[in-house]
């Protein structure tokens, strides 16, 4: 049985700017038509590994494949492999939706037929099809968005590359954005995404959990949090703040994190802590309405993996 090669492999890439290291020895590879992420907080690195991805930046060290093409040694090349979207998409705020789409497409000598064609499904994937005559300064965030997103799809193309696409958009808009994307993905669209939020990470065939620039770890969300040290245990409060305070001092609870009306603990043996949980938020007079054992999210199991190996956020 012939095993695929990945359509995107990065290799030790390095990236510094003056005194800081942006990224320190990155590695990953990315498997064809699959959602890859790279997730992590503000500063990890994320942006500018997809920058150099992309050809736009070169990197101080490392290599990168992509679709058999060294994007190092030929960034132009690797152009008419993927679309690029960054954070900020480059939209003209004084076209319209339809004449910021036919830009796009004219960059890339798509014929007018064909473009419609396009334009038409588009548009209609991304429930925009009412609003080909806005000027695109006038959409919302969430709609700007997705009308980036059509433009760096116009002239088709098998890799997809994503820079925080959905950060300060709308959660309606954001549920929208994945919809297209897992359409995309079965299409055979390759797609590589980062984000901050850790709950689209779910989302993602695959993840690389970046800090300071280099993968702590790379797999499935689901062998991600067979990973996690520990146990989780769900704390509901209406005082969670001061409940998440009192548990902390507990003895065998790693992190603790605040999530809506309660808190997330990683603690060494759910069993024995749970009761002990109980004890110390009556104490201290800590209304709770629940304590039990729970599923963990991928920002559980991050901020968990982070903990266990000493680093602080």
């Amino acid at each position: 049985m012939t095993v695929a090669s990945p359509i995107i492999v990065a290799d030790r890439l390095d990236k510094r700017f003056g005194a800081v290291t942006a990224v320190d020895g990155l590695s990953f590879a990315v498997d064809r038509g699959e959602i890859f992420g790279l997730v992590g907080p503000d500063g990890a690195g994320k942006t500018a590994a997809m920058r150099m991805l992309a050809g736009v930046m070169k990197p101080d060290g490392g290599g990168i494949v992509i679709d058999g093409v060294d994007v190092v040694a030929d960034p132009e090349g690797v152009k008419q492999h993927i679309s690029y979207m960054p954070q900020r998409f480059g939209l003209y705020e004084d076209l319209t939706v339809d004449e910021n789409i036919r830009f796009y497409a004219d960059l890339f000598e798509i014929q007018p037929r064909e473009r419609e064609r396009r334009a038409q499904r588009l548009l209609a994937a991304s429930g925009m099809s009412e609003f080909r005559s806005r000027l695109a300064g006038q959409l919302s965030g969430g709609m700007k968005q997705k009308l980036g997103l059509a433009c760096a799809l116009v002239h088709t193309p098998q890799i997809l590359l994503l820079d925080e696409p959905t950060t300060g958009v709308d959660p309606v808009s954001r549920r929208d954005f994945w919809r297209i994307l897992y359409g995309l993905r079965e299409e055979g669209v390759t797609i590589v995404i980062s984000t901050a939020y850790l709950d689209e990470a779910e989302r993602c065939n695959r993840l690389a959990l970046l800090h300071g620039g280099r993968v702590l770890y790379c797999d499935t969300p689901a062998a991600l949090k067979r990973r996690m040290p520990g146990a989780l245990i769900v704390v509901a409060s209406p005082d969670a703040r001061k409940a998440r305070t009192i548990i902390a001092t507990v003895q065998g609870v790693g992190s603790t994190i605040l999530v809506g009306d309660g808190v997330h603990a990683v603690v060494d043996d759910a069993g024995l802590r749970i009761p002990e949980f109980g004890a110390a938020l009556r104490r201290a007079g800590v209304a709770f309405t629940d304590i039990a054992v729970g599923e963990p999210s991928i920002e559980d199991v991050f901020v968990a993996l982070l903990e266990d190996r000493g680093v602080r956020q």
